[in-house]
């Protein structure tokens, strides 16, 4: 089954603007969402820590802001 982690709305908001509403309320959703949890487990090592490297970029950008 496809997650839709991947192309979720509120995650391109977040990548967009991390200080944006719908996008902190993303990154908080994703620290308890079971189907993000399941998309990370599903993805190769490499792809999942591109991902984790992503998300690190994005919460040093939006703590400097």
């Amino acid at each position: 089954m496809a997650s839709g982690c991947e192309t979720c709305g509120m995650r391109k908001r977040y990548e967009s603007n991390p200080r944006s509403l719908l996008g902190r309320l993303w990154r908080w959703h994703i620290g308890w969402c079971p189907g993000w949890r399941a998309y990370m487990k599903g993805l190769d090592p490499d792809g999942r820590a591109s991902v984790e490297a992503r998300l690190g970029e994005l919460d040093a950008q939006a703590k400097r802001q």
